[in-house]
């Protein structure tokens, strides 16, 4: 039980051992915590486009990566690239605005607004993730089939022995699967670390709402 519940309870005493609590004081305890939870979503957000860039800059010694690399992609991969770092640094900035604004509130209903909307950026940031992640697969393989001769003489290959379907459906298979197990383990550590922020969120929106009713 965290300290704003044992004081509410206090609150909530007759037998005036504990002083009670003002509205005021119980709403600058939900503002400030609110105002944490928001920061903390902030920081994470940093810290995972940090750990996805380290990540990316590792692979990149990959042989598979180095192959791709060799093939003309700039005209396709760099406006890619830009657009997702783009909206990503628009998310931060987002993040960022929505815990000042919540730092700043001095109105119960102004901040059950900006709470609402710090949940919706949140889920709106999860999606554009796993959205982009899925695009970047379909725009690389799109390339790959179309300039990578070594999978192009694959193809031609399969095509020739009369297995063009069982090569395609293979590897559609093959990339569904991988796609279906990051996308997974994605959801997984947003629902882990997003998903317990915004339902701390959450709760502090319901805690408004009863102090305002």
């Amino acid at each position: 039980m965290d300290e704003l519940e044992l004081l509410k309870k206090d609150w909530q005493k007759n037998d005036g051992r504990y002083p009670k609590l003002s509205y005021d004081e119980i709403y600058r305890m939900i503002l400030k915590r609110s105002s944490s939870i928001v920061k903390w979503i902030f920081i994470i957000s940093l810290l995972e486009f940090i750990f996805w860039t380290v990540i990316s800059f590792f692979l990149k010694d990959n042989e598979g990566m180095k192959r791709f690399q060799e093939l003309d992609t700039d005209m396709v991969m760099i406006p890619l690239a830009v657009i997702g770092y783009g909206i990503l640094a628009y998310f931060f900035y987002l993040f960022f605005r929505n815990y000042k604004r919540i730092s700043a509130t001095d109105s119960a209903k102004v901040l059950m607004e900006n709470i609402l909307k710090t949940r919706k950026t949140v889920k709106q940031y999860v999606a554009f993730n796993l959205i982009y992640l899925v695009v970047s697969v379909i725009v690389v393989l799109c390339v790959e089939f179309k300039m990578d001769q070594q999978l192009i003489s694959q193809v031609n290959e399969a095509a020739t022995n009369g297995e063009a379907f069982k090569f395609y459906a293979t590897f559609i298979l093959i990339v569904a699967g991988m796609l279906i197990l990051i996308i997974g383990v994605l959801l997984l550590f947003y629902w882990l670390i997003y998903g317990i922020l915004l339902k701390r969120l959450n709760k502090n929106y319901k805690e408004l709402k009863r102090l305002e009713a």
